[in-house]
């Protein structure tokens, strides 16, 4: 075993706009990374500045319009941190080509344009699938700084000559969930004070800020419930896709008196953080932007509907983070190199064991049920019809709440010790479906529904 898996439960679950953590909030770090760095040039060197020129390859190149990509890298630059954007602030910039911005070097300002951003889908020798560059100019075009970033999946940010920051050592370290449960039985540990151990010595922060950070996430996908219900009208883009959620809500409540009417209010739920995702809005990486509809419409049901202890929902959100972490560890979290199991159907799988660790803290039970959401998302393509987080992506997240419920419900029900397949098999049956998967399927809307459904289609 290596040193054990250093995420931090926060690096996992972030705030930041919609509608993708890798091709909005990867970039929007990027942005934002860069102009720090060019505020620290000589002064001499800003005296040269001219202009800033973004480049964006391979899958933000294919998909970065409908993602709000280009609008993303200029918030950053702009001086907009992802987990500071307000409501609505992505929504206005690039809408004329004709608009002009200003990048504060302080001291002195250089202008920017829409043209100064490149979508270039020529370049194939990728480090990464989610590649950009940002450079800044002179007036006859030559370099006064560079850097490559590789937007790798959940909002996570690398590039050219990255070391990651130093961090404390895990207390427990496991790399697998087989390690997990090891650990858990050597040291008569709860998963939930495994999980607190952990965040602790890796980030330094104390039990209360740790939970605090987890109350403020409850409070974002609340609020994105929320405020998705409420909303109507048609998302941004050329799809016209009309929001869904008020309408199913509406429908859930006319059917109180059905046993099933449960369903359609969780699928309303998910609807609406897809929604407000595809708009644009703030919503919390669970763990991609893409996905984040999965966990905050689980969390709502379990809160509102099944009326779940505040205490309970915690440490059920340690366990969906556990999830997280061996799928990010051992496979992927993006879309772009895995395909949509690695998004939705990591989501269904953290979800499932958020709803079944409230539930139960067997975890062989936990494990069944995240292993079950996940192995029926295997094989699933990411294929946004023309890029947007809308078609297929807003539905997935209604069906993968469902699943990870589903999922619940089995692993409950089963004699545990009967189930044949294990999680850490299944995370790695995805990571090789993804690698053979064609590219087209991964997040470049070149292939499956993205080049059948057309624009401007009646329904």
């Amino acid at each position: 075993m290596s040193g054990g898996i250093v995420t931090s439960v926060f690096d996992l679950f972030k705030v930041g706009p919609g509608p993708s953590s890798s091709h909005t909030i990867g970039p929007m770090k990027a942005g934002y990374h860069f102009l720090q760095q060019i505020r620290g040039l000589s002064a001499e060197k800003k005296r040269q500045a001219a202009r800033v020129e973004v480049t964006l390859y391979g899958s933000l190149s294919a998909t970065g319009k409908g993602h709000g990509t280009d609008k993303a890298v200029l918030g950053g630059l702009l001086g907009v941190a992802p987990e500071q954007c307000p409501l609505g602030y992505l929504d206005g910039l690039l809408d004329s080509p004709e608009g002009t911005w200003k990048i504060e070097l302080r001291p002195g300002s250089i202008s920017f344009r829409e043209a100064d951003i490149i979508f270039d889908l020529e370049r194939t020798n990728l480090p990464n699938s989610n590649t950009l560059r940002i450079r800044l100019l002179d007036a006859q075009g030559g370099v006064l700084s560079e850097r490559e970033y590789y937007s790798v999946g959940g909002g996570f940010l690398q590039w050219d000559g990255y070391v990651a920051p130093e961090r404390g050592d895990p207390v427990h370290p496991f790399t697998t969930m087989r390690e997990l449960k090891k650990l858990m039985e050597t040291k008569n540990l709860r998963l939930v004070e495994l999980v607190i151990d952990n965040e602790r010595a890796i980030t330094g922060a104390t039990e209360e800020e740790i939970y605090a950070k987890v109350d403020y996430l409850f409070s974002v996908m609340e609020r994105s419930v929320e405020h998705g219900l409420e909303v109507e009208g048609m998302l941004p883009g050329p799809l016209n896709y009309y929001r869904k959620a008020p309408g199913i809500y509406r429908r859930a409540k006319r059917l109180a008196g059905r046993s099933d009417h449960f369903l359609l209010y969780l699928c309303a739920y998910a609807f609406a953080v897809a929604e407000e995702n595809a708009a644009g809005q703030p919503v919390v990486t669970s763990p991609t932007c893409g996905s984040a509809g999965v966990m905050a419409a689980t969390y709502y049901f379990m809160k509102h509907y099944m009326k779940m202890e505040h205490v309970t929902l915690q440490d059920g959100l340690m366990a969906a983070a556990v999830i997280g972490f061996l799928a990010k560890h051992n496979a992927s979290i993006a879309g772009a190199e895995v395909g949509c199991q690695g998004e939705v159907g990591v989501a269904s799988s953290m979800s499932a064991a958020l709803l079944t660790y409230a539930n139960t803290s067997e975890m062989r039970v936990v494990e069944n049920a995240a292993e079950t959401a996940l192995e029926h998302h295997l094989g699933m393509t990411c294929d946004p019809v023309c890029g947007y987080v809308q078609i297929p992506c807003i539905e997935r997240n209604a069906m993968g709440a469902v699943k990870a419920y589903t999922a619940y419900l089995i692993a409950g029900a089963e004699i545990s010790r009967f189930h044949r397949v294990d999680l850490d098999k299944t995370i790695r049956a995805m990571v090789e479906t993804g690698r053979d998967m064609n590219p087209k399927y991964r997040e470049t809307a070149a292939g499956g529904l993205a080049t059948l459904v057309g624009l401007g289609e009646e329904p």
